[in-house]
């Protein structure tokens, strides 16, 4: 109970800071944002463990991860902060939809194919003028030994850019508290993670990929998934189910790849 009320408060803590941040300029805010990050996933009992490079080169970055529950989320933010993709329904959540919105994410809309364009349009705006967005192509999150394909919409902002596509592997140990699986409640999710034992959550930095080095989006998103998919991680033979993700969900079957709703 303890962990879990000091995660809440972390959480709520930023939720009413949001707005004093807002006005800073943007590389003071991603600073604000990873340490917020870092002290909610610290107050939830989540070691962070980065491997890779210290630095990375300058200029915008894609970023791009699999994608295995909703701790991803703050994982990215505390290391490599930037715009979010999220689908337009996290705009109406409680507090945290507010809290979005004032981090600058990125909302797309699954059931318009049209807005598509738009959304790209959005992220290589953000691309064009030296940010990072951070992508879960996957589509929806995917835990133990199963993994989504990466969909390639969201590699056209990197070649329109011409932009770095920067991959991250995440890995949970152990994987099961994390790991968000079918129509999992939030809360108990929390309860799982907040009452988990040594849980570390691992980020593993990878070599950028230049777009320019690919001749279009779906050639960028196989060598992206390709370079995340073949790292180590740990799985569990009881979690491998995707399951609805807080970025983009996906109603099909547990034997059918679940990033068929994201759009292509």
């Amino acid at each position: 109970m303890v962990r879990l009320a000091a995660g809440l408060a972390a959480v709520l803590l930023g939720v009413l800071l949001a707005p004093f941040a807002a006005p800073l300029p943007a590389a003071w805010r991603l600073f604000l944002v990873r340490r917020w990050c870092r002290a909610v996933l610290r107050a939830f009992g989540v070691r962070i463990r980065v491997h890779g490079p210290a630095t990375l080169p300058g200029g915008p970055l894609l970023v791009v991860a699999n994608h295995l529950s909703w701790l991803d989320v703050p994982l990215i933010a505390a290391v490599l902060p930037g715009r979010m993709l999220a689908k337009r329904e996290v705009r109406g959540w409680p507090l945290l939809g507010r809290l979005a919105a004032f981090g600058g994410t990125l909302f797309i809309d699954r059931d318009r194919l049209r807005s598509l364009p738009g959304t790209v349009g959005a992220m290589s705006c953000v691309l064009a003028g030296g940010g990072r967005v951070v992508v879960f192509p996957e589509g929806s999150t995917w835990c133990g030994r199963g993994e989504g394909a990466f969909r390639p919409a969201a590699f056209q902002a990197a070649l329109d850019t011409g932009s770095d596509v920067q991959p991250v592997r995440i890995a949970y140990r152990p994987v099961g508290p994390a790991a968000f699986v079918g129509d999992d409640p939030l809360g108990a999710s929390l309860w799982r993670i907040v009452t988990a034992r040594r849980l570390v959550a691992d980020i593993r930095i990878l070599d950028p990929i230049p777009g320019t080095r690919h001749p279009d989006r779906r050639a960028l998103a196989r060598a992206a998934e390709t370079a995340v998919h073949r790292q180590p991680t740990v799985a569990s033979d009881s979690a491998n189910r995707p399951s609805s993700s807080v970025h983009q969900r996906a109603s099909v079957s547990p034997a059918s790849a679940s990033s068929l709703r994201t759009p292509s």
